[in-house]
């Protein structure tokens, strides 16, 4: 890691809990202990009125370990940049990749001081590969690539990871713009990674909750069609299945994990040459 820790005071300075942040509530619904009482007050309303809220964090879990299995080994990718990362938890991108490839490469991104101050603690590397972390908003991709560029080599493949991260991009041009950007950054035979909620499943209760999150002060939401999530991946191939409920991308036979549908959709593409 380049980063240097930061304080406990520098960390405090930092945090508002007061207000509940999009990574410590994903952190709580998926049984994790770095989350505050806000964090937990808006999981906890969001779910009385979605209880597959809990469903679709970890079915968009196991589906980033689906994609990163397969584009580590079968698609021989060994670059992957996570932008939206969150707070780590078990399978994160570097572990999945490394496990299956270990000269993979891995930079994450994220702006919250939580998710800073956990990945310099937690997320390692294999001796034969490398991991980083930049400290940044994802709409300051000129930044970010600039930085990941310490790490990553733009001439050959990356893995674009984008879940659960476009969404806080409400303006659809500017979403567009920033996804569009990172892919004219990185060579052909890249690829892109992207998992997004939607009104598609569950819509009613999923734009019930999108509102009281909006209301909360916490950083604004927005959820997009399929279509719309599958503009994303304009120019790209998009592969099999396409578009879809992330319990339904690849379902592993062996370990199906989330099989229900759920309000997060996926998909997955290939710049082609």
């Amino acid at each position: 890691m380049n980063q240097t820790p930061a304080s406990g005071s520098e960390l405090n300075d930092q945090l508002n809990t007061e207000v509940a942040h999009s990574a410590r509530l994903w952190n709580y619904l998926l049984g994790g202990k770095d989350n505050f009482a806000a964090d937990r007050e808006a999981a906890e309303y969001a779910l009385a009125l979605m209880p597959e809220l809990v469903q679709s964090a970890r079915a968009n879990r196991e589906f980033l370990g689906r994609a990163v299995r397969y584009l580590a080994g079968e698609a021989g990718i060994r670059q992957f940049l996570d932008i939206g990362t969150g707070l780590p938890t078990a399978n994160n991108t570097h572990e999945v990749a490394q496990e299956a490839a270990p000269s993979s490469r891995i930079v994450y991104v994220d702006n919250d001081p939580m998710v800073l101050v956990h990945a310099r603690a937690l997320l390692t590397s294999t001796p034969e590969g490398a991991t980083d972390y930049i400290d940044a908003d994802a709409n300051d991709v000129e930044r970010i690539l600039q930085d990941a560029a310490k790490t990553l080599d733009f001439t050959e493949p990356v893995a674009i990871m984008l879940l659960g991260i476009v969404n806080f991009i409400v303006d659809d041009a500017a979403a567009r713009a920033v996804v569009r950007r990172l892919v004219e950054a990185v060579p052909p035979g890249s690829y892109l990674v992207i998992s997004h909620p939607t009104t598609e499943v569950n819509g009613p209760a999923v734009e019930q909750s999108m509102r009281q999150w909006n209301e909360s002060g916490a950083a604004p939401i927005t959820a997009r069609t399929r279509t719309e999530i599958a503009d994303f991946f304009d120019g790209l191939e998009l592969l099999d299945p396409g578009v879809v409920t992330c319990s339904a991308w690849r379902p592993d036979p062996l370990h199906p994990g989330i099989t229900d549908k759920v309000s997060e959709f996926a998909g997955v593409g290939r710049k082609p040459a």
